[in-house]
């Protein structure tokens, strides 16, 4: 009798740990977007050093998994990083940072550089947490602001002259663009995710719903990649400041709010991944919301 007590409190205490396992939470923030300027366009870009450390100090009383920032961490001038980095640095959790177009304005000779000060050693990658596949994706790939070599800079007038005719509001010169290679990189993620029964949640610096000034340039080729591929669940990112939140096709686009924005209030959030929905504490001038996984 002992032995079977023994044995259903093994089995029970096992299952309690799978459960608490699939259960996990990390900390967001959007463009920090630092620099040493004077406000301008509602962005007071001199607050961001102190509310950044506010944003840590919160995320660091918590047992968080990662924390990632959905890009523009500077405004301009690779030595704003010099400002910031270190409080970014005091973070417990792990850290990922995901690249903007404000990123890379820097000057051509310290765009490399802006990869390895990030701690990035590749512009866009995957890594898995639990049960998700987590893809960051780099919209700059083709780009007016971060292309590095003259390949890229073909690509990118390629693209860009190739979607001028059809009048899309969002083909603007501050936003950017998936390349071929990408593309294929992100099929082969999913591929990879649909083999080890994994969830798929994007990260990338431009929205792709809802349709504004500020989407992904090739938004309909991405969607288009992505359709029959229904394990994924979220797409996550910055570069509209107001935030913005859309359903589509059971994947929830949410835009998270710039860090620097307005006079007096901040804006980052905790994010808890459950089995079935995921639970969004904002903090400040970010919304909470409960998005439910189907």
């Amino acid at each position: 009798m002992k032995k079977f007590l023994f044995l259903l409190l093994s089995i029970s205490l096992s299952n309690y740990g799978q459960n608490s396992c699939s259960s996990f939470k990390i900390g967001i923030i959007a463009d920090c977007q630092y620099c040493n300027c004077d406000a301008k366009w509602g962005r007071h870009y001199k607050k961001a050093p102190k509310r950044l450390k506010e944003a840590v100090t919160t995320f660091n009383k918590d047992s968080l998994t990662y924390t990632i920032h959905l890009g523009d961490f500077i405004d301009k001038q690779i030595w704003s990083l010099d400002s910031i980095l270190p409080t970014w640095n005091k973070l417990k959790s792990k850290k990922y940072h995901v690249l903007g177009n404000h990123d890379f304005d820097v000057g051509q000779t310290n765009k490399e550089k802006i990869i390895s000060k990030l701690n990035l050693t590749s512009r866009y990658y995957s890594f898995v947490e639990n049960d998700w596949r987590f893809i960051v994706l780099d919209g700059n790939d083709l780009s007016f602001y971060g292309t590095t070599s003259i390949v890229k800079e073909q690509q990118t007038d390629s693209l860009f002259h190739l979607l001028k005719d059809k009048n899309l509001p969002y083909l603007k010169k501050w936003n950017g663009g998936l390349s071929n290679a990408q593309i294929n990189w992100v099929k082969t993620e999913l591929d990879t995710a649909i083999k080890e029964n994994q969830k798929v949640g994007f990260y990338c610096h431009f929205p792709i719903y809802p349709i504004d000034n500020d989407n992904l340039w090739n938004r309909d080729q991405f969607l288009k990649l992505i359709k029959p591929y229904k394990n994924v669940k979220i797409f996550f990112n910055g570069h509209n400041h107001n935030g913005a939140y859309q359903l589509v096709d059971k994947v929830h686009y949410l835009t998270f709010k710039g860090m620097v924005d307005t006079k007096n209030t901040s804006a980052f959030a905790k994010v808890k991944f459950t089995k079935d929905t995921i639970f969004v504490q904002g903090f400040e001038r970010e919304p909470s919301r409960k998005l439910v996984i189907k």
